[in-house]
């Protein structure tokens, strides 16, 4: 955030609904305060609906860029001019760059999740990783994780409607990474327990153990076994069942507070060129 707003001040926003429960207007106009930026962030609650008509008056207004949230991550996929890599396979967008008139679509969460995951102390590059889930978040992570050179992902998914779209995903990754990815359905226990043996890495991305859907994909402990790191993208609670019962068995956890910081911090890159003053936003804005 700009200390005065002139004339010169460029524009970055977030566009979903709701947004105002958002933390990405403080964090990111504290970046820009700290490094001296000329811009202002502001959060529009802007519905799927009305997506297109606000993408068009941003583009007209020359905004530096933006985000997404949902439920507008697919639609913008498509109102984008052009996509990278991720968000292409991914078909979701939480970041859009004004490139001279011309919007470009990336996707930031996964890079969030891989920058959170080295925070913590577990890198999975060159490492196995078993995957609960893989709906939007869960999409964005697995894509950069094979992208980034995490070995093996064993994916475990609902067969449900959505499941022909994780197959295709799961198929465009073999292809164009080195990462071997393999879906389960998961409801194959078996197979769950089979794969987390052989992993450094469990992930979960469903929304179970959220507040408002409470409970644990993973049945006991006995699943776990010693050098085990175990991993959710939910952060509110704090430390959701699967984190509480990994961790009274000893294995090393974390939630998904810091992916929120990270990607953030790797739009801040793409719409300034700058690195976020982390650290700063951290402590001020972000505990565990």
């Amino acid at each position: 955030m700009s200390e005065h707003v002139t004339g010169h001040t460029g524009l970055l926003c977030l566009l979903g609904s709701p947004v105002a429960h958002s933390i990405s207007p403080e964090m990111h106009n504290e970046a820009c305060r700290l490094l001296d930026l000329d811009y202002e962030y502001l959060a529009f609650d802007v519905d799927s609906d009305h997506l297109e008509a606000a993408v068009s008056g941003l583009k007209a207004m020359g905004v530096k860029g933006f985000n997404i949230t949902m439920p507008d991550k697919n639609k913008m996929a498509e109102l984008c001019d052009q996509l990278s890599p991720a968000a292409k396979i991914c078909g979701a967008v939480n970041t859009v760059v004004n490139d001279n008139g011309t919007f470009i679509g990336h996707t930031t969460d996964g890079i969030g999740y891989m920058m959170s995951a080295r925070d913590a102390g577990c890198d999975p590059v060159g490492k196995r990783m078993v995957q609960l889930g893989a709906g939007g978040a869960g999409t964005a992570i697995l894509v950069q994780a094979a992208f980034d050179g995490v070995a093996a992902i064993d994916v475990f998914n609902t067969r449900d409607a959505f499941w022909p779209r994780v197959e295709h995903i799961v198929e465009q990754l073999n292809q164009q990474t080195s990462c071997k990815v393999v879906l389960h359905d998961l409801a194959d226990l078996d197979g769950l327990r089979a794969s987390i043996a052989q992993a450094d890495l469990l992930l979960n991305t469903t929304p179970v153990g959220m507040n408002r859907i409470p409970g644990c994909l993973i049945p006991d402990p006995s699943y776990f076994h010693p050098g085990l790191t175990v991993s959710d993208v939910i952060y509110e609670p704090q430390e959701t069942q699967l984190l509480k019962i990994a961790r009274e068995a000893g294995l090393k956890t974390f939630n998904g507070m810091y992916m929120l910081l990270y990607q953030g911090a790797a739009s801040f890159r793409l719409w300034t060129g700058q690195e976020m003053p982390v650290q700063a936003i951290k402590e001020k804005y972000f505990t565990k």
